[in-house]
């Protein structure tokens, strides 16, 4: 939060953005309104309320007498979450969180009206706090802050490891930088972050995991293409797909990015061997974004705005010698960081989606080159999207050698054993993944 802002307006434009968020909307679109001195501080009090929307949801059932409209609903759910789970960067007395959420109702025509509902509401529940999540403690949807399905789906999948999931799902995620292996190692880059006065720990021979998060303008070299922000398990998709390509002919291999935007794996791959590289997106605005991130680190790939699935002038630049498919899915492994996705999705996507991926599969193995290989990957905990579309990819391509992957990567990567010394470090810096390899006989 910022507190050189004043809270009641900070609560007022979360409010409007939960309302957003309510409506369907995506965070990003939810906060495009809120004025730039307010955006920082409203964009942690929105994340926060994200994460305990499930139960402030739940609370408001309880404490109203009549269903609230939308915006009183949201307003008071953005202040229970403070009052009932403070926490570093949005902790507030808790008289304060209520006069302050009065006071914002002061300024907004749709909020006027509520004043005394919000107040009395606030008021019980900082009398009844205890019991209050007491009568809540049976709900799934409250106490693990996402819509049952999605609970229901992980405890099915996942009988064991479910609740830490959910946990982890629940948890900010830390900040991961790829240092660019064309100027350094990780270990040099820590060096420079703590001469600038950042601390960190290096979890792979190009990733470092900070301890606190920061703009990316403090970070040594950002402008220079030194390094990017990616999370460690996107970090895997470059050293899976070079791993079994061929590099010993003269001609550079060729390699197809197949929905690269915004073009951190495509850079990745550049920056970790010699190709040329293909990034391909269906989204004209988001294949602008692959241009200006390869721009920065000062690489170079044909981009081209291009349905994967669909036959195009993309084609004839191949046969591939690798192909990465990070296709199109739930998003349900970067929660922690998007905490939108759980209340955006519905039970019904997953199906589409799957029929997305498949799609893109069986299109893109023929334009793979007999002895090349084939990366799928997801930023997915479901198994329909992952190790189910892996097994029935196999069985449909008698021609495709599944090789060794991390397949489920579950958010902290959850089946390390904890005598593994680098379970910590893995566990902040890795979000939840799916990959799956395959060789072309």
């Amino acid at each position: 939060m910022t507190p050189s802002q004043p809270l009641h307006q900070q609560l007022l434009w979360t409010a409007k953005a939960l309302a957003e968020v309510a409506r369907g909307h995506a965070t990003h679109t939810a906060l495009a309104g809120v004025p730039a001195a307010l955006r920082p501080g409203v964009q942690a009090l929105l994340f926060h309320a994200l994460r305990h929307w499930g139960w402030t949801q739940a609370a408001v059932s309880q404490l109203a007498r009549q269903k609230p409209k939308p915006l009183v609903s949201a307003t008071l759910c953005v202040a229970l979450a403070l009052l009932a789970f403070p926490a570093e960067g949005v902790a507030y007395d808790a008289h304060t969180v209520v006069n302050q959420a009065v006071k914002a109702c002061q300024g907004e025509v749709k909020l006027k009206h509520a004043q005394g509902m919000i107040n009395a509401c606030l008021r019980q529940a900082l009398r009844d706090l205890p019991a209050l999540k007491a009568s809540l403690h049976s709900d799934l949807q409250a106490t693990w802050n996402a819509p049952l399905w999605w609970v229901q789906k992980l405890q099915k999948q996942y009988p064991k490891q479910w609740q830490e999931i959910l946990r982890m799902q629940g948890a900010a995620a830390p900040m991961v930088l790829r240092v660019n292996a064309r100027h350094m190692a990780a270990n040099a880059y820590l060096e420079l972050l703590q001469a600038a006065g950042i601390e960190g720990e290096v979890v792979s021979s190009c990733g470092v995991v900070l301890q606190q998060s920061v703009p990316v303008e403090r970070l040594p070299g950002f402008d220079q293409g030194w390094v990017s922000v990616q999370d460690g398990s996107a970090q895997w998709a470059a050293q899976l797909l070079w791993d079994g390509v061929s590099t010993g002919s003269s001609d550079l291999p060729r390699i197809l990015d197949a929905c690269a935007a915004p073009g951190g794996k495509t850079a990745h791959l550049l920056e970790t061997g010699d190709a040329r590289v293909w990034a391909l997106d269906i989204d004209p605005v988001r294949c602008e974004r692959i241009g200006q991130t390869l721009a920065r680190l000062g690489l170079a790939a044909e981009c081209a705005v291009a349905d994967a699935a669909q036959p195009g002038p993309w084609m004839a630049h191949g046969p591939w010698d690798g192909i990465l498919l990070d296709a199109p899915c739930s998003a349900s492994g970067i929660v922690r960081r998007h905490p939108d996705i759980a209340w955006l999705r519905r039970e019904s996507d997953i199906a589409t989606l799957q029929q997305t991926q498949m799609a893109l599969l069986d299109a893109l193995w023929p334009q793979l080159k007999s002895g090349g290989r084939l990366v799928y990957a997801t930023c997915s905990v479901f198994v329909e999207e992952g190790e189910q579309q892996a097994q029935a990819f196999a069985l449909r391509h008698a021609d495709a050698l599944r090789q060794p992957a991390p397949g489920h990567w579950l958010p902290g990567r959850l089946d390390l054993p904890d005598s593994d010394p680098m379970r910590h470090n893995v566990r902040m810096a890795h979000d939840g993944f799916f990959y799956a390899v395959f060789d072309k006989r």
